[in-house]
């Protein structure tokens, strides 16, 4: 740590001598799985009591009013928990924005529950690396700076979302919000890889309910008077498979609807994910998504209607955002890590804030692996190794910025 002035050393040992392991224990030990809204509940209030000790102005924002299409058609309101809004300084020079999620992919009757040490430093349970872990390395970087004489240069604002599992639907406008005129953003999702790779580049992702309406008839005596909305939809999810390419992945998940073999059926339900590169990419799918639906509702006779659209706009990375990643590449060779970054297939809020002109860093959490899996696990090693990363990051970039 020779690089470094006597300012960020200090602020670098803060960040890595909080007590993140012990608010990880605490806060994985808390169902808060995206559907389970007393859970999300008690997170939300512990992590306002937590983030509590920054300056500025905290609030619980309700989620923005949601809804999906159910197996018969119908549209129905879903519903998410709160999310933690925290305000500090907007009128200085320098203005930030750090998002993490505090719901995870374990809902309250999943049987992984618990937390176990796998082996020495190594610590499994649910949500610990995504991102319990993330959370607490955001707070200790963010406590450690506030006690820095670079405090005041700069502003920032968090959102802790409650339903960033399931694509953040009541929670992206807030998103939007605070990501509006901040000079950079960064999310705590666990690195892309266990050695601390970032992700880069992200396609975007759309999800689709198709409902396809035909006319039921007797399958036997008249199945001509018929309009059968299973073959329409099976149809449809051919079609749409076959436009899937090198910059486009297409996946038709589930077909529902039918009904006894005796009628044709008229009723079917086809779930899409679409994730395209570009957004050139994502004006194409929808294209296609669209011609695909004409043509199928005119072969088949059908009436179709398209539900849901692309929630995560796709992230390519640009060169404002390169200049970040390489800012926390320098950062991590003065503190003896070695930090790389490549494309993910995967999406997060990092691609919302990357939408609203912001370049983000949204890999900046622990090192981990196997999550949304029963084998998730936390490297304990890296809440410091990222927390102080966090720290100097951050700190140089208000000192650039104001340079």
């Amino acid at each position: 740590m020779e690089r470094l002035s006597r300012h960020e050393a200090a602020a670098v040992e803060r960040a890595g001598a909080d007590p993140m392991l012990d608010k990880v224990e605490r806060w994985a030990a808390i169902n808060s799985g995206s559907s389970n809204m007393l859970g999300l509940a008690t997170m939300a209030a512990v992590l306002a009591d937590e983030f509590s000790v920054l300056p500025g102005e905290l609030h619980l924002r309700d989620p923005a009013p949601v809804d999906a299409m159910a197996s018969d058609g119908s549209l129905n309101a879903l519903h998410y928990g709160q999310n933690l809004h925290l305000k500090v300084r907007p009128s200085a020079p320098v203005q930030l924005l750090f998002t993490g999620h505090m719901d995870t992919v374990f809902g309250i009757d999943h049987p992984f529950q618990d937390l176990t040490w796998r082996e020495d430093g190594v610590l499994g349970g649910p949500g610990v690396a995504d991102m319990k872990g993330g959370i607490a390395v955001m707070l200790a970087a963010l406590k450690a700076l506030e006690a820095a004489p670079e405090a005041k240069a700069f502003g920032y604002e968090i959102v802790l979302n409650s339903d960033e599992e399931v694509g953040s639907p009541g929670s992206a406008a807030l998103l939007a919000q605070a990501a509006r005129g901040k000079n950079a953003a960064f999310t705590y999702e666990p690195a892309a890889l266990p050695d601390g790779t970032l992700a880069g580049a992200r396609p975007g992702s759309g999800n689709f309910s198709i409902l396809i309406k035909g006319k039921s008839a007797h399958a036997g005596r008249n199945p001509e008077d018929g309009r059968n909305a299973v073959v329409a939809a099976a149809d449809l999810a051919l079609r749409l498979a076959k436009a899937k390419g090198p910059r486009l992945s297409v996946n038709p998940a589930r077909i529902e609807g039918g009904s006894p073999n005796n009628v044709v059926p008229d009723h079917a339900i086809l779930r899409v994910n679409m994730r395209p590169f570009t957004t050139e990419d994502q004006d194409r799918a929808r294209a296609q998504l669209d011609a695909a639906v004409a043509m199928v509702a005119a072969e088949h006779d059908v009436t179709i209607h398209v539900h849901g659209g692309f929630g995560r706009p796709p992230k390519p990375l640009d060169p404002e955002a390169e200049k970040l990643f390489g800012l926390v590449r320098r950062c991590g060779l003065d503190l003896g890590q070695d930090i790389r970054w490549q494309p993910s297939g995967g999406v997060c809020d990092g691609n919302n804030i990357a939408a609203c002109g912001v370049p983000v860093v949204d890999t900046m959490g622990v090192r981990g692996g196997a999550i949304h899996s029963d084998q998730e696990y936390l490297i304990v090693d890296s809440l410091a190794e990222r927390a102080q990363l966090s720290a100097l990051s951050i700190l140089r970039l208000v000192t650039g910025a104001l340079a």
